[in-house]
């Protein structure tokens, strides 16, 4: 049965602050909710020791922390951990937790599903099937067994983070804000394949880092494999993009997986040298990782060393992504779920 509580995980002080005086509690005590749930990270009302227990009685008759363990794992050779979270809508996404020496990332999920159907990408096979609420985007860090020893989080899981742009920007303001993780915006990537407004609107309202899946910079061609090109070319995303500074600590990126003859080749290196041309940022290459149905080769490690070389000649810092968790279908592009579960929330 679905707990019909209100959640607390997910809502800010503010917010907070408003729902307890409903309540007929002092404000401050919303602040104090606000730092056991997202410094301490309790997962009992019980827990909130400096909040009087009428108070506390009061809480737990109408709210639920809301955190949801996962309901599976599955571990790669290379110490990867794929994990399935349930939603709160009854649905599972998958996060992926990558281990690597001192930095720790967590790849998290937007949406179940994804709407932009790029070619190359599972997530996009399975379709759309509903966004997630703040709330589910934080339980994937706040439910997560080795939560304490993230450095990182970035949002590359499943969906398009543009297309859950209200939900994203409130998990990142909460993972950044003074009474929320305190979380510096430097440990928070968010990519995108380029949505108009809604890109514009988190460089405005965000400091967190953008990352842009590029892929090709050839019109044609890069609309051949993702047609959310043709709502927003690529080339009015750089536009958008040299608006913004990217020369302090804000970063900006391409992510790039490599097609063996499509798309890295030494001429498309001279295209994406003259497309990002003035702009502080870095590409990312990543190796294809073949998904059922979809006949695309992979670059092999010469053409793609090749295309580095060429790009950091040129003045574009680039690197070659290693490649995680492949052996459990966590690796770019194969996040997909289609199992769904329930789970009663703490």
């Amino acid at each position: 049965m679905v707990n019909a509580k209100k959640v607390l995980l997910g809502l800010t002080s503010a917010e907070l602050k408003d729902a307890v005086r409903q309540m007929g509690m002092p404000a401050f005590t919303g602040g104090q909710i606000a730092r056991w749930l997202y410094q301490q990270h309790v997962v009992s009302i019980d827990e909130m020791t400096n909040i009087s227990k009428q108070n506390r009685e009061l809480l737990k008759a109408n709210f639920t922390i809301g955190v949801m363990p996962p309901v599976d794992c599955q571990r790669s050779k290379d110490g990867t951990a794929k994990y399935l979270f349930p939603t709160a809508s009854g649905q599972c996404v998958e996060t992926v937790y990558i281990p690597d020496g001192e930095r720790a990332t967590l790849c998290v999920s937007s949406q179940v599903g994804c709407k932009m159907n790029c070619l190359f990408c599972q997530t996009g096979k399975q379709g759309w099937e509903g966004d997630l609420t703040a709330a589910d985007i934080l339980n994937q860090i706040y439910g997560l067994p080795e939560r304490d020893t993230l450095t990182n989080v970035v949002f590359m899981g499943q969906g398009e983070p543009m297309d859950n742009l209200d939900a994203v920007l409130r998990a990142t303001q909460i993972l950044t804000a003074d009474d929320g993780f305190q979380w510096s915006p430097k440990r928070i990537t968010v990519s995108s394949v380029g949505v108009k407004s809604k890109l514009k609107r988190f460089l405005d309202e965000s400091q967190c880092h953008v990352a842009i899946s590029m892929h090709n910079p050839l019109h044609e061609q890069r609309l051949a494999l993702m047609p959310a090109e043709r709502a927003m070319p690529i080339a009015e995303v750089l536009a958008l993009l040299r608006q913004y500074d990217f020369t302090h600590q804000r970063r900006c990126s391409f992510e790039y997986i490599c097609f063996g003859g499509l798309n890295d080749t030494l001429a498309h290196g001279r295209e994406i040298v003259k497309l990002v041309s003035g702009l502080e940022c870095r590409v990312n290459l990543i190796r294809f990782h073949q998904i059922p149905d979809v006949d695309l080769p992979g670059s092999d490690e010469q053409r793609m060393e090749r295309l580095r070389d060429y790009l950091t000649q040129h003045g574009v810092f680039t690197t070659i992504r290693a490649s995680r968790g492949q052996d459990i279908f966590a690796a770019c592009g194969l996040l997909s779920t289609a199992r769904k579960s329930l789970s009663n929330t703490i």
